[in-house]
C-alpha cells in the first residue's frame, strides 16, 4: 500500500468510520442483526472498523491472527459472515468515494490506488471467509463425533437384558453405527435379549425397516434375541401399508411391555410385594 494512501486513511480515519457507520444502518436493519442489542451492534462495528484500518500496518501473520480471533469470537456469538462481508464492501465504497470527492489522490494515481484498496479489502474478505469456514468445519466435526457417541448407545437395564433407544432419522451411515454398537454391546454386556426402541424415530419407511431387520438378524446370529418396541399406531399402519414383514422377531408397543417380555424370556418376572 502506498504510504500516501496509508497516511490519508489514518488522517481522515474518524470521518471515514463515521460515514461508514451511518451507512451500515441499512445493513443493521436488514435480516442479519434482527433482535441484536443496539449497544452490541455499535460496539462490534467500532471494533470491526478499527481492525480494518489497523491491518494496514500489520504484517500478514499478525493480521491473520487478529482476524481469526475476531471472526471466531463473533461466529460463536451467532454473527453471520454475510454481515461482515457486506460491511467490508461498504467500507471500500465509502473509502473510495471519500478519496475521490476530497481530491486526496492525484488523477495519475487513481487506478493504482483503487487497485491497492481492492487488494486490501479482498485480503480481509478472504481471510474472514477462510476463518469462518474452518471454524464451522471444526465445530461440525466435533458435533458429529459427539452425536456418534450418543446416537446409538446400548444400555443394560437388567442382567442379560439391554435396550438400544433410537432417536431421529436412521440413514445408512447411522445404521452402520447402530449395528456396530449393537453387536459390540451384546458381547460386552452378555445380553440375551436386546430391545430396540423406535419410539423416537419419526418415520419408519422401507429403508429404515430394512436396517432394523438387518440389525435384528445380526443379533440373532450372535446368539441373542431382538424385540422391537415403541411401535406407535401410525408406525404400525405405515408398516402394514408398505408391506414390510417384521414377523421374524417379536414386537411390542411400549418399552415396559418389551422389558416384561425380555424378563419372561430369561425366566424372570416382575411381581408385586
Amino acid at each position: 500500500m502506498q504510504s500516501s494512501v496509508i497516511e490519508m486513511v489514518y488522517t481522515h480515519r474518524h470521518e471515514v468510520i463515521e460515514q461508514w457507520k451511518e451507512e451500515m444502518i441499512n445493513i443493521q436493519e436488514g435480516e442479519f442483526t434482527n433482535g441484536a442489542a443496539q449497544a452490541a451492534v455499535t460496539r462490534t462495528n467500532d471494533e470491526f472498523a478499527a481492525l480494518i484500518i489497523d491491518t494496514l500496518e500489520m504484517d500478514k501473520e499478525e493480521a491473520r491472527l487478529r482476524l481469526r480471533s475476531f471472526s471466531e469470537r463473533l461466529m460463536y456469538s451467532g454473527w453471520p459472515l454475510s454481515y461482515f462481508t457486506k460491511g467490508l464492501q461498504l467500507f471500500r465504497r465509502v473509502l473510495l468515494r471519500f478519496m475521490t470527492t476530497n481530491d486526496t489522490i492525484p488523477s495519475s494515481k487513481v487506478f493504482e490506488t483503487f487497485q491497492e484498496v481492492e487488494n486490501w479489502m479482498d485480503g480481509i474478505v478472504n481471510q474472514l471467509v477462510d476463518e469462518y469456514t474452518g471454524s464451522w468445519e471444526h465445530t461440525l466435526e466435533l458435533q458429529k463425533l459427539a452425536l456418534k457417541e450418543l446416537s446409538a448407545p446400548l444400555i443394560p437395564v437388567f442382567e442379560n437384558i439391554s435396550v438400544m433407544p433410537l432417536i431421529g432419522t436412521i440413514d445408512t451411515e447411522r445404521a452402520k453405527l447402530v449395528m456396530e454398537n449393537l453387536l459390540e454391546g451384546i458381547i460386552e454386556h452378555r445380553s440375551q435379549v436386546v430391545l430396540i426402541d423406535i419410539t423416537g424415530v419419526p418415520v419408519v419407511d422401507t429403508m429404515v425397516a430394512h436396517h432394523i431387520i438387518q440389525a435384528a438378524e445380526a443379533v440373532r446370529l450372535v446368539g441373542a434375541e431382538c424385540i422391537l418396541v415403541g411401535i406407535r399406531p401410525e408406525i404400525a399402519q405405515t408398516i402394514v401399508n408398505l408391506g414390510i414383514d417384521l414377523g421374524k422377531f417379536p414386537t411390542k408397543s411400549t418399552l415396559r411391555k418389551g422389558i416384561e417380555s425380555g424378563l419372561e424370556r430369561t425366566n424372570r418376572q416382575i411381581v408385586n410385594l
